[in-house]
Order: C-alpha cells, then structure tokens, then sequence
C-alpha cells in the first residue's frame, strides 16, 4: 500500500495480515492476499493515471472474494464504486450506468456478453476482471476520506431510481457504529447470503467483518438448505438476513427429518448473534425461529441513505415488533408534518442526524436538499416511541392508509392478517376510493390447499381489528412481487385491484 493512502479500512485490513479474511467458491483468502489484489486491481483500473479523481466505475461479479478485491481496488485507485445487481434486467443495468456517469465498466467473465454490449453502446471504456490481474508498477493515490466512495441506488417502489452517494467518512461511521453496538471482534465468523448492490450486505455483512478482522463467508446465492449445512458445517458466529430468508429457512426445517432437524438446532447454539432487516419482521416469524432456534432474532432499522439508525440491545430485552433505540453516533427523533418534534407515544416521521447520514443523492441536488431539514434527513418512515424504544408504524406513502379520516398502518393490518391459519403471506394496500378517500385492500397467499373469502376474512377481522382496518377488497396471488431484498413491491400490487 502506498504510504500516502487514508482509507481506514485498509488500515485495519493491515492490521489482520494472515488471518482469513473471505470464504468463498473461489476458495479461502486472507487480508494480505486481499491487500495484494486490490491493489493490483487499483493500479491496473488507473491505467497511468494518478487518481482516478471519483470517476465512477460500475462492476458486475458474482458474489465472493472478486467481488471485494474489486470494490476495494476502486477505492484505493480515487474511484467511486458503483456495484451493480446481477439480477437486474439490462434496462435498469443501463440505466444505473448511465444515471452515474460511469466512466468504466468491470465485467466477471460470466456477465462479459452483457456488460460488452452495454459498454459499446453507451461507448464507455470496457474491462473484464481477468484483465486487471497483470502485473503492474506504481503508486496508489492518497485518498481524503471526506471523498465520495460508492453510489448505491434506491429500490424505490415508484419513479426512478436514486443515486445515494456515501463519502469514506460515511462509510467509516456506519462500520464503527455497528462494530461497537453489536460487540463484532477478530474471532467472529459471519455466513453472507444477502445481495451485494444493497447497504445490508456491504455494510452490516461484509465491511463491517473486515473492519473487525473478521471471516466472512460468501454463498454464491441464498439456498436454505445450503446454508443449514453451512450452519452444521461451520463455526459460525453471526448470522444477518431479511425476513424472507428466515421464513425460508423455517420452511426447511420443517420439511427435514427428525434427525437433520436436532443437528440444525444444535448447529445454533454455537451463534452468538442473529439479525433480520431490511423489511419488517413478523412477530409470527420471530417466535417460530426462537422455538426452532432458542434466538430471538434482534431487529434493526436502517435505510440506503443513513445505514443503521436503531436498534434492539446486543444484551438486554428485544420488544418484538419494535426495532430498539438509537446506535452510537446517530441522532434520531420523531416530528409532524410541520417538522416539530412530537411526544412520546405520538406517531412521527423518522428523522436522523449523523456522520453516517449520506452525501447526496446522485446529481439531484434539489431532491437532496429537500430531503434535509434544518440538518437532519427525512427519511419517509413513520414511527412511534413506546416502552422507551420505536416501533415502525409503516411508510409516509404506501404502508400509511388514509380511510375515512383515520390513519391506518398497513404493517399493523398484516401483522394481524397473518395469524389467520390459511394465509401464508399478505400485503396490505390503500385503495383509491372517492366515499372514503382510500379503502383497505389486500393481497393474500394462502396456504396450499386452503380457501379463503372476503365475507370469511372480514368475519374473522372484525374480532381482531377496529372496522375501519378490515379489508373491503382482496384478491389472491401465488406470489408476490419483490426487490432484491425480498421487500414487496406494493406499486406493482396496487394495479391487481
């Protein structure tokens, strides 16, 4: 590393030396190994430059050690990292390259064919990974940390994307403030299955175990019966998902005999951590996975724009169904539509304040500025505060349902919905209705085997929920649609009624 270079992270990575560092299909790599390649890759992606000066440089590769030698490689060589998602259909590949400006485009092998034709036509320089393991002599740039690092953009369920920009310094305060909060050190060994385009998986999963000198191992894609095994076959320590990957993984234990289904519990104990975010956890969920497990899952809530604000206790009780009380080194508090700050008890819109709150938003800068007020960053939820911790009470826009006059939380509707035995999911949604304003709809999976009717459902409701939360429309769906992140894209939904 060139003596000049800041960035904290490869400061601590020198720390770890030979320790493992990433566990994944291309084998076992330690911290020096991953210093040696990044660096390799920096000084090959500058190409006789002196600093690539955050020019923006989108990648594609499979999950795994690549994966993080290249986005530290455009790191130390001055660039921003814009990862892409390998999911994602072309168009909204070529609409992220050229939102962000990107000036380079690095391809794993296996994405070449796509990415090439995408680079020729938005004539932007091409490179395939293999391409940036040659040999090559120089020096790394020095790199101030209050320099723009990545562009990560939102999964938004309406409108296009945003471009939310993170500077080294952000980066730096959300690793420090979740290591000291969730007690991450040398000797913890973390399973990553989540996506690597999305603030869950490179900051809470990935940059935060190399911050500790950690290991992480990476499954080339979530499988629930691989990563049982992988819980029976490893040492592991940690273990953070979104609620559909522990659904999942509770469907398979089920589906296991007797005997697997002692050696996966068995396999639990040896966790010291379990995490869920990034959708709201059911109650239902959390105390099937604790009967399965004997873990009650810690809930947190964070966003793409601030990282983790709050959180439920590392030691101490976790209140199901509420997501904690503010990390280190973040301030949050709740405010009315006015902007003033509001009791306890009193449902709010979040608001956060912090050295781990973004830049801006890529090229928006009136979108940015609306987003703030009086320094602190809006973020759409809606909480209220009880027994001294928050609860999420849903969005300002989709999960926020005016009926009649009152305001009704969709979250709280699904909540209720799923303790009904013949429905497997749900999601709520506000109709359009000219009488009430918006009427409560929902669309329903049921359980194999199972019907339902709407008369059934509002009978059931009305000894559960107050009538003006009972749905008046439903209509039944085999799945739903979802991001990335398993979040139900309730937008697409709303066009079935």
């Amino acid at each position: 590393m060139s003596s000049s270079e800041k960035i904290a992270l490869i400061s601590k990575a020198e720390e770890h030396g030979a320790r493992p560092a990433i566990i994944a299909s291309e084998g076992t790599y330690t911290y020096d190994q991953l210093l040696q390649r990044s660096r390799q890759i920096g000084l090959a992606l500058l190409d006789g430059k002196d600093d690539l000066g955050e020019a923006r440089v989108a990648f594609l590769t499979p999950r795994g050690f690549h994966y993080v030698a290249l986005q530290w490689g455009i790191w130390r060589a001055g660039g921003i990292a814009v990862p892409l998602c390998e999911i994602h259909p072309i168009s909204e590949l070529v609409y992220v390259i050229s939102d962000s400006g990107a000036s380079t485009i690095v391809a794993h092998p296996e994405f070449e064919a796509k990415l090439r034709v995408i680079a020729r036509d938005l004539d932007v320089r091409f490179v395939v990974t293999e391409d940036l393991l040659s040999p090559t002599r120089g020096s790394l740039p020095q790199i101030d940390p209050v320099r723009r690092a990545m562009i990560l953009y939102t999964s938004g369920t309406t409108g296009k994307a945003k471009g939310v920009v993170s500077t080294h310094l952000n980066i730096q305060a959300q690793v420090t403030s979740l290591v000291k909060a969730w007690g991450w050190v040398s000797e913890d060994y973390i399973l990553h299955v989540l996506p690597l385009h999305h603030v869950h998986g490179i900051i809470n999963v990935l940059t935060c175990a190399l911050w500790a000198g950690a290991r992480c191992e990476i499954l080339p894609r979530f499988d629930p019966l691989q990563t049982w095994q992988t819980f029976v076959d490893r040492d592991l320590t940690l273990f953070m998902a979104v609620p559909t990957v522990y659904v999942k993984l509770i469907e398979a234990w089920e589906a296991a005999h007797p005997q697997e289904q002692k050696l996966m519990q068995e396999a639990c104990q040896k966790f010291r951590l379990m995490v869920s975010g990034s959708a709201a956890l059911p109650v239902s969920v959390l105390a099937k996975w604790k009967a399965v497990t004997g873990h009650t899952i810690l809930e947190r809530y964070g966003m793409t724009e601030i990282g983790m604000a709050l959180s439920n206790p590392l030691r101490g009780k976790r209140l199901p169904g509420f997501v904690g009380t503010p990390l280190p080194q973040v301030e949050v508090r709740l405010v009315d539509d006015s902007g003033n700050p509001v009791e306890p008890g009193v449902t709010g819109e979040i608001q956060v304040k912090g050295p781990g709150v973004f830049l801006e938003y890529w090229q928006r800068p009136e979108e940015t500025k609306a987003s703030f007020r009086h320094g602190w960053f809006s973020t759409g939820d809606v909480a209220v505060v009880e027994k001294g911790m928050y609860r999420i009470v849903g969005r300002k826009s989709t999960d926020i349902i005016k009926t009649g006059g009152y305001k009704v939380s969709a979250l709280e509707i699904e909540e209720v919905l799923r303790a009904h035995p013949a429905i497997r999911e749900c999601a709520v949604i506000g109709i359009e209705d000219p009488e009430w304003g918006e009427r409560v709809g929902v669309a329903l999976n049921l359980h194999r085997g199972e019907n339902l009717t709407l008369e059934e459902l509002r009978t059931w409701g009305k000894k559960r929920l107050a009538p003006y939360k009972i749905p008046t429309r439903v209509v039944f769906v085999d799945d739903f649609p979802r991001n990335p992140l398993g979040k139900v894209k309730k937008a697409l939904l709303k066009k079935l009624f």
